[in-house]
């Protein structure tokens, strides 16, 4: 037996956060493998050299060359050319193995070493003749504009430089390490962004300031996107049309590099609002087959830049297919489809990128025994809130085309939308993202953006993250905040910054904002909803002062990244406290009813004033970003405006007075740790133990099974998985893999016994679903399952779960006497994700988070 007490220490807990994001930068976990600049003199300063390119390259690498110079312009000042014949000095030489003269040269005359991987780039310094040189030199268009873009970043030029007005971070000089020599290609084939729900934010704002979403649009997403080292996108698709709206947006495509694909319902490249334009008939393949064959010829033929086909069909306006639609029809669509992609492309259709994604009823159809050919993409989807639906089982046999995932940060329906502010953890897309990949989904990874902003900060987690997974781990997550947030605003005030965006992401994901209202927290037990404001506001107050400290150049970025959330929150959280004093104190008839009414009716007029903020910003610039309604839902769809909640008021002179206010305990009362106990111990108070997943006693590894603390997941602290997240069903008892928490009580006899889970969902589809297994002391573990009841994801108790945020489970324990007791955890399946345990005996009050912590520490 091997006991281990596992403790995934935080930032502050392992070193000082200094020796943490010093760590990280050597490591560089997200993209950056070893620094390209030096900050002592070298022969070799950017500031004073040429670009060079060959003439007959790509468009995207001529185009990245232009930006490189005008990045090194932004940052130094100086005015750095692009040249197409070489010239002596210093020369930043950028080229693809395919098409470069020059690159070519160096590979055969073995000074540089360029890969046939896909996307794969060498940053390489060289000294030849006359010349020092940096040479980016890629196997491919894209793997040569990611190396560009990779010195970019590290210049001091952040992706969201337009994006989000990030300021570059200017030096005088820009001088290049003696012996650079990086190699890098990303581990997921296909990475990007489905820009979606997009009225009335997005689409407002493209239409004021572009148009539309037409070419000059979507220059700037395409130029992001290989910032970020995405190369695949979905299209706007609510009225728009990409291929139609704008002749020029498939050259444009082209001339990025970008792969264009339609979201899941779009087939053989043809938006949805094409058909509603142009279709003739009904949207049904057995009463019109010959008419949607020629509406998909005509797109398939349209789409001549590189793409990823869409087959497959669902009902007309992304609806379910009728219930009597058959599995064999859905078969002969993808062999009609295929049979029209092998005729326009004038080649066999497994060469032409394919998928099919099984979202919403889909999968249904697939878990019948649909099946499509080989070389098809398996587009697997999450629930549209973040937990994915299903994955490839351990020892599947592979398929050619491979597996994709489509996941959501934004998504409209129900149990309700959420689309108006970032909602999502980063350590949530890290857990269900790794449990994907180390489930062999490898090829597609896109994620549903909705209006780009303001979702700055998980996209770029999201690319980051999808470049490479292996290099980013649970514990890193943190660290990756705090390095993202030094890439926007400076090191100086990174931590802070970083505890502010991991803060503020914790909070909204307790409960979406849209799902918020008076109700969701309790006013009587536990001082829950005062404490979840006051929390809020506490963050707001840090938020302010940072914004005090930073160089004015850093404002407007900073509102967009960090301020504008927290402090549109902050508010949010007080309206509806107000508007639930209000109604309590009305109830009672008392007169301060009156001022919990004017506070809440405050809160609704500044809620629009913080927009107006917004969209001030820079002359206007993201004037409408921010026009999505957020208050006032009565069901899963948006008010059409945002609502004023209800509040009452009492008159003058028939008002009793107030009760009397009885004090909450807001964290468990001091006292003196039981006779021998040392370090921290849980003990019972009032008919309770309460204890945070990450505050085990022991941790038990045992058959190559580890715990891991995900730092932040889940309502109130950390969360606890095991890995690998793809590891075989463990039969609890004996030594197999537990964690042990030791309790102290007062009480004995029946004990109800409740674990708190993030809501995982049954991804294998077996009959008893995600199991766990507890027990107390030395009786025998319980097996209980974690989400057997999960029939599809999209409705029943499935919409608590996902509202709630959390999947709870009871079961009953006896214990004999008081004193020492262990209550013990055990492992059954991966993909259970515990964030906190309750022992109730009797004491347990309703409220949204669960009681406080019992911990004493001595």
């Amino acid at each position: 037996m091997k006991q281990t007490l596992f403790i995934a220490a935080t930032c502050a807990q392992a070193q000082s956060r200094k020796v943490i994001l010093a760590a990280i930068l050597v490591l560089h976990a997200w993209g950056l493998h070893a620094q390209i600049l030096s900050e002592t003199p070298t022969a070799l300063d950017l500031s004073n050299a040429s670009i060079y390119v060959d003439l007959n390259d790509f468009t995207v690498v001529k185009k990245s060359a232009e930006l490189l110079s005008r990045d090194i312009e932004k940052v130094t000042g100086k005015k750095v050319k692009v040249v197409h014949t070489p010239a002596t000095g210093s020369l930043i030489v950028i080229g693809s193995a395919e098409k470069s003269a020059w690159i070519r040269q160096l590979v055969k005359a073995g000074k540089i070493k360029v890969g046939s991987g896909w996307e794969e780039y060498n940053i390489s310094t060289l000294k030849e003749a006359k010349n020092n040189l940096l040479v980016i030199a890629g196997s491919d268009r894209r793997g040569t504009a990611y190396g560009v873009f990779e010195l970019s970043r590290q210049i001091g030029v952040s992706p969201w430089y337009w994006w989000a007005d990030v300021p570059v971070k200017s030096k005088a000089h820009l001088y290049v390490s003696a012996h650079v020599n990086i190699t890098d290609a990303p581990k997921v084939k296909y990475r990007g962004i489905f820009i979606n729900d997009e009225a009335p934010a997005l689409s407002g704002w493209s239409r004021e300031k572009f148009g539309g979403f037409n070419s000059k649009f979507y220059a700037h997403v395409f130029e992001l996107m290989l910032r970020l080292k995405s190369n695949y996108i979905w299209p706007a698709m609510w009225g728009s049309a990409y291929y139609d709206d704008d002749p020029l947006n498939v050259q444009l495509a082209d001339d990025y590099a970008i792969v264009i694909g339609t979201s899941h319902h779009e087939p053989l490249d043809r938006a949805h609002d094409e058909w509603r334009r142009y279709g003739q008939g009904a949207w049904n393949y057995e009463q019109n087959k010959e008419n949607l064959q020629k509406f998909w010829r005509e797109g398939f033929r349209r789409s001549w830049n590189e793409k990823v086909t869409t087959v497959g069909m669902r009902g007309d306006g992304d609806e379910p297919m009728s219930r009597e639609t058959a599995t064999e029809l859905l078969e002969k669509i993808v062999s009609d489809q295929r049979k029209i992609i092998e005729e326009v492309s004038g080649k066999p259709a497994a060469e032409s990128p394919q998928m099919w994604a099984l979202y919403k009823e889909v999968q249904d159809y697939y878990d019948k025994g649909m099946r499509v050919p080989d070389d098809v993409t398996l587009l697997l989807c999450d629930d549209n809130w973040g937990n994915i639906r299903k994955l490839p089982a351990p020892g599947t046999a592979p398929r050619k085309g491979g597996y994709g995932i489509y996941y959501h940060y934004d998504y409209v329906g129900g149990p309700r939308n959420h689309k108006w502010i970032n909602n999502t953890q980063l350590i949530r897309v890290w857990e269900q993202m790794n449990l994907a990949y180390r489930h062999g989904v490898k090829d597609i990874w896109i994620v549903n953006v909705g209006d780009i902003k303001p979702m700055e900060y998980p996209i770029s987690f999201w690319c980051d993250f999808a470049w490479n997974p292996d290099r980013i781990k649970a514990e890193d997550v943190r660290a990756y905040t705090e390095n993202w947030a030094a890439g926007q605003f400076g090191e100086t005030e990174a931590p802070a910054i970083a505890e502010i965006l991991t803060l503020y992401t914790k909070y909204n994901s307790r409960r979406k904002p849209e799902l918020l209202d008076a109700r969701t927290y309790s006013l009587e037990n536990y001082n829950e909803f005062e404490r979840v404001t006051k929390e809020y506001a506490a963050l707001l107050e840090k938020a302010g002062n940072i914004s005090k400290r930073l160089d004015k150049k850093y404002h407007d970025a900073y509102f967009q990244l960090v301020l504008h959330p927290v402090k549109a929150m902050a508010n949010l959280y007080d309206l509806y406290y107000q508007v639930a004093l209000n109604q309590r104190a009305f109830e009672k008839g008392e007169l301060s009813a009156n001022r919990y009414a004017d506070a809440a009716r405050k809160a609704f007029k500044k809620d629009s004033l913080i927009t107006v903020e917004y969209h001030t910003l820079n002359n206007g610039k993201w004037n409408r970003m921010m026009s999505q309604t957020h208050i006032g839902y009565t069901s899963w769809q948006e008010p059409r405006r945002n609502i004023m909640p209800k509040v009452s008021y009492l008159e003058q002179g028939i008002t009793a007075e107030p009760a009397a206010a009885v004090p909450l305990p807001v964290t468990p009362r001091p006292g003196t740790l039981p006779p021998g106990v040392t370090g921290k111990a849980f003990y019972e108070q009032d008919g309770y133990v309460s204890i945070h997943a990450q505050n085990f006693s022991r941790a038990i590894e045992e058959n190559g099974i580890r715990w891991q603390i995900l730092p932040d997941l889940g309502k109130s602290e950390d969360a606890v998985t095991t890995l690998p997240p793809d590891a075989a069903p463990q039969v609890p008892g004996g030594n197999s893999p537990r964690l042990e928490y030791d309790i102290y009580t007062g009480s004995e006899g029946i004990l109800e016994l409740t674990a708190y889970f993030s809501p995982s969902l049954n991804f294998h589809f077996t009959e008893q679903g995600l199991q766990y297994a507890v027990s107390v002391d030395d009786e025998a573990p319980q097996i209980i399952s974690l989400n057997k009841e999960d029939k599809d994801s999209i409705s029943g108790i499935w919409n608590r779960w996902v509202a709630e945020g959390v999947i709870k489970k009871t079961s009953r324990h006896t214990l004999t006497g008081k004193g020492k007791h262990t209550v013990k955890y055990w492992m059954v399946n991966s993909g259970v994700v515990l964030q906190k345990l309750v022992a109730d005996f009797g004491g347990v009050k309703p409220s949204y988070l669960g009681p406080p912590q019992t911990l004493f520490k001595k």
